[in-house]
């Protein structure tokens, strides 16, 4: 069975750097901090202050008030980012493409689901005096699954529909599997991405109870530091990213502008802790070799890896040695960056900014900086062009983004320039 080509056609972005996919790109080629002190909630308490919030964000503006109480924030990032994806792709509004809906499908990834929906409920009847009163959308706008199910049901699409949960991989895992369907013909269009809402306090205090987060109350702009030797944690982030895969043939015959190509995606396990990387970066060297393998490239073929790089002691480190690993001589022609520096750490919804970040790098020619970087780390190669501080312009042929969940899941992808 031959596999079809699979090719980039829409990109939504829900960020705490912009509301959209230009907002989004144009905070990463200037190196914008997208962290500030917590609106949310009350944090005064909490070991940790700051987050990257979505910001300016009016959900009215984009979804009916009646239907927008029956989603959680997660799906209401999921709706806002898949819309202007499909948008973007022509495949909705004015003059849009008419699609074979049931060719059409939606994979989505969220590593928490409904966090805000279920701690909202959790309060009530706690706070109660033990009589149940929960309500009946509780459990609908709770689980992971409704993104997918809420998008597929906005347009109508009656393809392949479900939601991958790997923690911090969901987003990546999800691409992975819509590129996978797509290209055995499973489909002709996939909405793919992945969306979170995790700046609650059940987020910021179990993050901060594992003393996974950063806690540079002083300074939130400058929190996020990878490879920096002072950089203490991850500063948690929300929002949503959209991409549209569509099989070559599919997006030839409507005429669609192709972003870039998807060629190849990897998965691996690190088998090893529950939050913790294998410390000499055995899953992230398994599951990038994966990707390189699946994309039928060599190592020297990569111009960008826009890596997990999430800004704590010992994955920044481990990342780098699996990198080495893979790619020899050319880990040090190759450009990285970590955009998280940024965004924050999206979780589930983080491999599908930083895809839209790579799928970008490769179109325009520019990689977007890993910014806040004052100290070295011995631990850390610096001989590696890590893109520190500004963003820098060369060519991209294709780009790989890595992205590592608690529990030790791994999943990477490689896009490269369309021709």
């Amino acid at each position: 069975m031959e596999l079809k080509r699979v090719v980039v056609t829409g990109l939504g972005a829900l960020t705490p750097l912009g509301n959209t996919v230009e907002e989004y790109w144009e905070g990463l080629k200037n190196g914008v901090s997208g962290a500030a002190p917590i609106t949310r909630f009350d944090a005064s308490k909490f070991k940790t202050r700051f987050a990257c919030e979505v910001k300016n964000f009016n959900v009215q503006d984009f979804i009916d008030r009646r239907e927008a109480r029956k989603m959680d924030l997660f799906t209401q990032y999921a709706i806002v980012a898949s819309d202007e994806a499909l948008r973007n792709a022509q495949l909705i509004g004015e003059g849009a493409y008419e699609v074979n809906p049931d060719r059409v499908g939606v994979i989505w990834g969220s590593g928490i689901g409904g966090f805000q929906t279920f701690m909202n409920e959790a309060r009530d009847f706690y706070a109660g005096d033990g009589t149940p009163r929960f309500s009946p959308f509780f459990i609908p706008m709770m689980i992971s699954d409704i993104a997918a199910g809420q998008i597929s049901m906005r347009h109508g699409y009656r393809g392949p529909n479900f939601c991958t949960v790997s923690a911090c991989a969901s987003g990546t895992n999800a691409m992975i599997d819509a590129f996978n369907y797509v290209r055995l013909g499973k489909a002709d269009v996939i909405v793919t991405g992945g969306s979170e809402a995790a700046v609650v306090e059940g987020g910021i205090g179990g993050f901060n109870a594992l003393k996974a987060l950063s806690t540079r109350n002083d300074d939130p702009a400058t929190a996020s530091r990878p490879f920096d030797a002072t950089r203490d944690g991850f500063v948690l982030g929300e929002g949503a990213g959209a991409i549209v895969l569509e099989s070559y043939e599919h997006a030839v015959a409507r005429g669609a502008t192709i972003y870039a190509e998807m060629v190849g995606g990897g998965m691996s396990a690190d088998a090893h802790h529950l939050t913790a990387p294998h410390p000499e970066g055995l899953g992230a060297r398994n599951v990038m070799k994966a990707a390189l393998e699946d994309a039928g490239m060599a190592p020297d073929e990569l111009d960008y890896v826009n890596v997990h790089g999430t800004s704590t002691p010992l994955g920044d480190v481990a990342e780098t040695l699996a990198i080495k690993e893979v790619f020899g001589d050319h880990a040090y022609d190759l450009s990285i960056s970590s955009t998280k520096s940024m965004t924050g750490h999206l979780l589930g919804a983080a491999g599908a900014i930083e895809g839209i970040a790579s799928i970008l790098a490769v179109r325009h020619g520019i990689v977007p900086p890993t910014i806040n970087f004052e100290h070295p780390d011995e631990q850390i190669d610096q001989k590696l062009d890590l893109t520190l501080n500004q963003a820098k312009v060369r060519p991209v042929r294709a780009a790989l983004s890595n992205t590592f969940g608690f529990g030790g899941h791994n999943a990477s992808v490689v896009f490269k320039a369309f021709s």
